[in-house]
């Protein structure tokens, strides 16, 4: 039976989070920084190691989810098979003990929270990177994306309630990392010999890919899906539009790529209770100041005329992952979106 999603906090406020990857290699040493850094009350996320070599990437991890279909790995990228390949196993192994080292930590802790937030690549990335046995990208060909977004949603559901059952969290929020969705609509993903480009693949078909997962998770009790795709501005509007229309619950984009009509299509979403997942710090940079931070998130805000109080629908993460810092870098950085967060919920209140 379809589960009933655990009830919303009586008033919403700014959290901070976070993208999956992080540093090293040791997956307790990241669950540690991670919930020190943005525990409760904010949304701390399942880790991605990357360090960790093959099997621990994106794309590699993220076929893990897939139901009834396997992947092994070949020099040109991950492929659908026949068999998961050693590789592929090696990936199922690695998230199982991300998931199994996380609940022990859980465990661990004296007063755990309620909250946690996963993600992986949603169904146009994986079709994008999944390649058919003739080496052509699975996007190319229509059964085999069907069959690839079909797959999703069913292993994501399983992910979602392996990972409530292993952890004993409440509210698990999913978060839907779409980075190569923007190409698959606009039909600039380069094919194998890289001499032409794959075909555009409609928004009314991605829509149905993102409902299938959104409604899917939501059945499994989600606290809430999130849809974020990396695309110029235009094509960031029409997708944001989909994701919505797929019944997303909320959005995830870039501060510094938001254009005017992306901020307008952001203020009728968060007018209808979305939330906005917004990328506010370039890992890369050094961190703006509290004070400088949450003027530079405010200026938008005002001038769409949206209200302090609906400050509560940010969740604001790195603009990218953390993979590359060092660990030292990584923790300041989920420290200092923690201190974003705190400030904005102080405006919130006073105004």
């Amino acid at each position: 039976m379809p589960q009933e999603p655990p009830a919303e906090p009586a008033e919403r406020q700014v959290q901070a989070s976070a993208h999956g990857p992080m540093p090293g290699t040791d997956p307790m040493e990241s669950v540690l920084v991670i919930r020190g850094e943005i525990g409760e009350p904010n949304l701390p996320h399942l880790q991605q190691l990357p360090a960790r070599g093959v099997g621990s990437d994106a794309i590699g991890r993220g076929a893990q989810l897939l139901e009834d279909l396997a992947v092994d790995l070949q020099p040109h990228g991950w492929r659908l098979a026949a068999a998961p390949g050693i590789d592929a196993r090696r990936a199922a192994s690695a998230l199982r003990t991300d998931v199994n080292v996380l609940a022990d930590a859980i465990g661990a802790e004296e007063t755990p929270g309620s909250e946690l937030k996963i993600q992986f690549p949603g169904p146009a990335t994986l079709a994008a990177n999944l390649h058919l046995h003739h080496g052509e990208r699975s996007v190319s060909d229509h059964g085999a994306r069907r069959d690839l977004a079909q797959s999703l949603a069913l292993g994501a559901v399983r992910h979602l309630q392996d990972l409530a059952r292993t952890t004993g969290t409440r509210r698990i929020t999913v978060y839907i990392d779409e980075p190569d969705a923007g190409a698959v609509l606009n039909g600039t993903l380069p094919t194998a010999s890289g001499y032409r480009t794959l075909r555009s693949v409609p928004a009314a078909e991605i829509r149905g890919w993102w409902g299938e997962l959104v409604d899917g998770l939501h059945g499994a009790g989600a606290a809430a899906v999130v849809i974020g795709a990396d695309a110029e501005p235009g094509t960031w509007t029409t997708l944001a539009t989909t994701a919505l229309e797929a019944g997303a619950d909320g959005l995830g984009a870039n501060a510094a790529s938001l254009t005017v009509p992306g901020w307008e299509l952001v203020a009728a979403a968060v007018e209808s209770g979305s939330r906005l997942w917004l990328g506010c710090l370039d890992p890369e940079s050094n961190p703006p100041g509290v004070v400088d931070a949450v003027h530079a998130i405010r200026r938008p805000w005002r001038q769409l005329g949206l209200p302090d109080a609906a400050l509560g629908a940010l969740v604001l993460t790195p603009a990218a992952g953390l993979a590359e810092l060092s660990p030292a870098k990584a923790t300041a950085v989920l420290g200092r979106l923690a201190s974003y967060a705190e400030a904005l919920n102080q405006v919130r209140v006073d105004g």
